[in-house]
């Protein structure tokens, strides 16, 4: 691998070079793509940008200046580079609908449109490095060119999903004092309710062809708005954007991150977890309202000068999915476990795959069953990544790892990462603790800055020398970190600790399983018990729902230790979720403990 390397191959190297040379070298030469077949058939794909996971870890050392711009110091310098003919043009993003619209910008035009938007805010707006806008937009292209101009100006963003309801919204407002607040036609009319509520309110943005009494339209500002802007100078820690967190428990809670925590830190998940090179084309399906969406469809592609690929479609559809993942040049396919729970339902074979080379999956665990169903069906694995809105990647399974179905892998070479007890000590593979990040002496650059407003919280995160993320695991001897569940939700049965993950993953290896929840369930004996909800197949929701319950536990008893059965079984339509697709148990928790 050296012998094709021309200097640092990192690119928050790459990065820092920037910083101090006008003629943005070359500096890397990626690894080309290959695959290998596996006895059964299966695509085995080496890792193109490192040789294992040792090496990954040797080639990570990042370099954080001073002063930092992902917009001048990443998105123009790629500009720089295909002009100079350094690097070909490469498409920055491709955008496309049902109807077959399809919109496609290299990074010199995304530069172009990203500083006319950085006029309408700071000139026509007037807003200031470190004013707060809100961003409410489904994916249509003026939400990327608004996260750059955002950068651009050093205004603070702020996204949401569209799914938010008024109450939601005044929420938001009022608590980070947004000035700014851009949205579409569908939700204008919520933020009109409450806006006398909001004092700090000052601009209303619309993204329509139409125009409302109250609002400034989006594109006729765009339209009439000067190309030129100089990038304001932010530093390294300087807020970039707030995320309200999507937690199960809890309201939502402010986390900050800087212009380097993201911008530089998603460079563990572009270079090395997706894999990415300037010829790949990303397609992650996350809601714009999520960390997960700055994640895999900004920074960590744009990093690398790889291809943002959207469809516009307003709710996760499988059979569109399919149909995409088949039409278009896709390499890289981002998910949550929900979504692939959902395709593995069709007959993927059906589908021919031509470019598709790499499928990873985050936000949740993803179960075996789910993730042996769609290897099978399109000789593709799932490389899961495990991490949080205050992180980057903390654990993934790498191309070039063994992967161990249930295991969110080895921990990312950004962090040191740790199984602590509850006074912060490590402990010994095999034994259940807090998934933890050693932040002292020494916090990493990537994690997030605070909890806006809220120290307090703040301060709670950290347990000894780590920042504890909150989750329950395991280590393995093999260095593998394992999942148990949120430390609110591991169930003590009768002194038995059961992860709800674990159960959930025996129950959906039955046919008769679509989805399923576990939570824990009051009992006179033992103090409490696992009580699974169960969304069926359609096959069987007619059969006798008794049998089908005993055949369900002996299937888990069989599947995994016999302890861990869920002695109560309810059998649901659906599941309660939070906006962004994570299955809400704490609301079931409640709903159990309520009865009681």
């Amino acid at each position: 691998m050296q012998n094709n390397l021309k200097g640092p191959i990192m690119a928050c190297a790459v990065v820092q070079l920037l910083l101090k040379t006008q003629s943005f070298r070359f500096l890397w030469t990626p690894l080309t793509a290959s695959f290998r077949f596996s006895k059964k058939g299966y695509r085995v794909l080496a890792p193109q940008n490192f040789l294992n996971y040792e090496s990954l870890k040797q080639q990570y050392k990042p370099e954080v200046p001073e002063y930092f711009n992902f917009a001048t110091d990443v998105l123009d310098k790629w500009t720089e580079m295909e002009k100079e003919g350094k690097r070909s043009t490469r498409l920055a993003l491709w955008w496309v609908n049902d109807k077959g619209d399809e919109v496609r910008w290299n990074f010199e035009e995304l530069g172009f449109r990203s500083r006319k938007v950085a006029n309408v805010l700071s000139e026509v707006c007037g807003l200031q490095k470190g004013d707060r806008v809100m961003l409410i937009l489904p994916r249509i292209p003026e939400w990327w060119l608004i996260n750059v101009a955002c950068m651009r100006t050093g205004t603070v963003l702020i996204p949401g999903t569209t799914q938010l309801t008024a109450k939601d919204i005044l929420h938001r407002v009022q608590t980070s004092k947004a000035k700014c607040i851009i949205t579409d036609h569908v939700l204008a009319p919520a933020i009109d309710c409450i806006v006398s509520k909001c004092q700090s309110l000052k601009f209303k943005l619309i993204v329509s062809e139409d125009h409302l009494e109250g609002w400034l339209n989006f594109k006729d500002l765009f339209t009439n708005a000067n190309a030129d802007h100089n990038c304001v100078t932010t530093r390294n820690q300087d807020p970039m954007t707030i995320f309200f967190t999507s937690g199960t428990t809890g309201s939502p809670k402010m986390t900050e991150h800087s212009h380097s925590s993201y911008g530089i830190g998603q460079t563990v998940n572009g270079r090395y977890w997706l894999d990415l090179t300037s010829s790949d084309v990303l397609w992650n399906t996350s809601d714009t309202g999520w960390a997960k969406s700055a994640w895999s469809s900004i920074f960590a592609p744009w990093i690398q000068g790889a291809c943002v690929f959207i469809h516009s479609m307003p709710r996760f559809d499988p059979t569109t999915v399919l149909d995409t993942l088949s039409k278009f040049p896709i390499t890289t396919f981002c998910s949550a476990p929900t979504a692939y729970r959902m395709l593995v339902q069709h007959n993927l074979t059906s589908y021919k795959f031509k470019s598709l080379q790499h499928c990873v999956s985050a936000g949740e665990p993803i179960n075996p069953e789910v993730m042996e169903q769609w290897k099978k069906q399109t000789g593709l694995d799932i490389y899961e990544g495990y991490g949080q809105t205050e992180t980057v990647l903390v654990c993934g399974t790498f191309k070039g790892m063994k992967i161990k179905p249930g295991s969110m892998g080895m921990p990312s070479p950004a962090y040191d990462v740790k199984i602590i007890d509850e006074h912060g000590n490590v402990l010994p593979p095999g034994e259940e603790g807090d998934i933890a990040i050693k932040a002292r002496p020494t916090r990493p650059f990537c994690l997030f800055t605070r909890y806006i407003d809220d120290p307090e919280r703040t301060d709670s995160t950290l347990q000894g020398n780590f920042y504890v993320t909150g989750d329950r695991g395991i280590v393995d001897e093999d260095g593998y970190f394992w999942f148990v569940g949120r430390a609110d939700d591991v169930i003590n049965s009768a002194g038995y600790r059961i992860g709800p993950f674990e159960v959930e993953s025996a129950l959906i290896e039955h046919p008769a399983v679509v989805e399923s929840a576990v939570v824990s369930s009051p009992d006179p004996i033992r103090g409490e018990v696992v009580k699974a909800f169960v969304v069926l197949a359609s096959d069987y929701v007619s059969h006798d729902p008794e049998k089908l319950i005993k055949e369900l536990q002996d299937h888990v008893k069989k599947v995994t230790a016999p302890y861990k059965y869920p002695r109560k079984v309810e059998f649901v339509q659906q599941l309660p979720k939070t906006v962004s697709g994570k299955i809400r148990r704490n609301e079931l928790h409640k709903q159990e403990w309520g009865k009681a």
